[in-house]
């Protein structure tokens, strides 16, 4: 299985409250900090909801 390292890389201040808890979801918590996750429907459906706000690169 794939797996997807997600980046914050803006800011989720100034937002719609959905957006900075879709960003605490997928356990980012400060700017420029990566967290691995498998690749599945459920996280695509998240990244995409916030993908003006974090970065993605497919690991294996």
């Amino acid at each position: 299985m794939k797996t997807l390292r997600v980046t914050l890389v803006k800011s989720s201040i100034g937002y719609a409250e959905d957006q900075k808890n879709t960003v605490i979801s997928l356990g980012l918590t400060k700017l420029n900090k990566s967290k691995d996750h498998n690749d599945t429907p459920q996280i695509r459906g998240m990244i995409n909801k916030v993908k003006h706000l974090v970065k993605v690169e497919e690991i294996g």
